[in-house]
């Protein structure tokens, strides 16, 4: 798979931003190539799709942070540690999305602080709540302080 197969489209976070009301930030990831390796890799070894549970979500930067530097956003099967998918982003954009999320969580009891929404060619295939984004710098140390991380859960 190629990351040029994906696109990303995010939602309901610009409220954040300007004190707006709180809306759960989503992201919509499109997927238009060959879909039977992606639903292999979200399928368990079990033949059910993956729950929100078994996924990690990632950003890796790909340079230093105060530069406007690119990153690489993944999901991962939290069992295996095998990746799902990988395609390119802007960091800024990824952490305008963090901070959405992690306000809305302070507003919200929901179980999720942000939804993940997978399409394979513009149909619905998977649909996760998810409380935690992690985010790495270029040398692969995580930054806490940018990472989205529930209270009470140790790395």
């Amino acid at each position: 798979m190629r990351r040029e197969h994906f696109t990303l489209d995010v939602t309901n976070i610009d409220w954040a931003e300007t004190d707006g009301e709180p809306k759960k930030p989503s992201v919509a990831i499109d997927f238009t190539g060959p879909e039977a390796m992606l639903r292999e890799r979200l399928t368990g070894p079990d033949g059910d799709v993956l729950e929100a549970s078994e996924t990690d979500a990632a950003l890796r930067l790909q340079g230093p942070l105060e530069d406007d530097t690119e990153g690489v956003v993944s999901v991962t099967n939290r069992i295996t540690g095998e990746f799902i998918l990988e395609l390119n982003e802007d960091a800024g954009d990824v952490l305008q999305f963090i901070r959405a999320a992690r306000r809305y969580g302070e507003t919200d009891g929901d179980e999720g602080q942000y939804r993940v929404e997978i399409t394979l060619d513009g149909e619905p295939f998977v649909s996760y709540d998810k409380r935690t984004f992690l985010v790495y710098d270029d040398e692969g140390s995580l930054l806490r302080q940018h990472s989205l991380i529930p209270s009470g859960v140790e790395l």
